[in-house]
């Protein structure tokens, strides 16, 4: 979050530390969010646009609407306005060449692969997969190969499935394979859209990272960069135990430039390069599915 905090003495909305303390709470219990008491005035300001929209005078207010039992989407409101969805493709350009030169040699010997973009965003990174992917294993559409991508972001999930991106955004994308994997959209001319062998790799879906997973795995790879950022330390070690439960023998975790796998998960995770974790041994049970 790097937004510029606004001036609470001159604020439109009352905005306490108890209601912020609320707020807090609440993101916690829901979504493992952490917001640390130097947020309050960040958190006033991204939520200050929500009590506009929906026409309510306060804090107090806006609580109670949340605490409705009709009120899911504007609880799925609050997770998108507090974090921050920044992605590009082929962001952290050394994890999808670890991908290329130390996974695909292992993933062309088998009949099934499946890797996992957990917090895809707008899907840059499951394409960014999907390609690498393409262009490392040319018959890759006729394996059994699946790309699982998931966001708690109902908007952001539908965005991504839309599979369409301003020409801009795709000049991230090496030239060979935005040719092969990419085309203009014919009813926008300042966007691209991906190609239906890629999209056909990838299924996109809605998931909260701490609530229950509804699939068993085992992935070849797991990609959760700059989720876990937003959790507290003890939310973070139980999410790098069950990626690490749902990994096969040799796969890999990748994640944020600022994050660090941290408690039980290094039993079976070892450092495999900058912000690169390789599973070693079995640490829980992965069900083929």
């Amino acid at each position: 979050m790097t937004a510029t905090a606004p001036d609470l003495g001159s604020r439109e909305f009352s905005f306490t530390d108890q209601d912020f303390r609320a707020l807090a709470q609440l993101a916690r219990a829901e979504f493992g969010l952490s917001l640390a008491e130097s947020k309050k005035p960040l958190v006033y300001s991204r939520l200050a646009r929500r009590l506009r929209a929906r026409h309510i005078s306060s804090f107090q207010d806006y609580m109670t609407l949340l605490g409705g039992q009709e009120e899911a989407d504007e609880r799925l409101e609050l997770i998108s306005a507090l974090t921050t969805n920044v992605t590009s493709f082929f962001r952290e350009k050394h994890h999808f060449d670890t991908l290329r030169r130390e996974l695909m040699p292992q993933l062309v010997k088998q009949p099934r692969i499946r890797l996992w973009s957990a917090g895809c965003s707008s899907g840059q990174e499951p394409f960014s997969i999907a390609m690498t992917l393409l262009d490392a294993l040319p018959e890759t559409s006729r394996r059994n190969v699946r790309i699982l991508a998931t966001d708690i972001d109902p908007a952001i999930v539908r965005r991504a499935r839309a599979a369409r991106y301003p020409k801009e955004e795709s000049e991230t994308i090496p030239a060979e394979l935005r040719r092969a994997w990419t085309k203009p959209c014919p009813d926008e001319d300042d966007q691209v859209e991906m190609s239906q062998t890629a999209r056909q790799m990838i299924s996109f879906a809605e998931l909260n990272l701490i609530e229950p997973w509804p699939f068993h795995g085992p992935f070849d790879a797991i990609f959760c960069r700059n989720v876990a950022i937003y959790f507290d330390h003890d939310i973070q070690k139980t999410l790098w135990s069950r990626f690490a439960g749902m990994l096969r023998d040799g796969g890999f975790l990748f994640i944020g430039h600022s994050e660090r796998v941290s408690g039980p998960a290094l039993q079976s995770l070892t450092t495999a390069g900058v912000t690169t974790y390789r599973k070693t041994s079995a640490s829980g049970p992965a069900v083929a599915t």
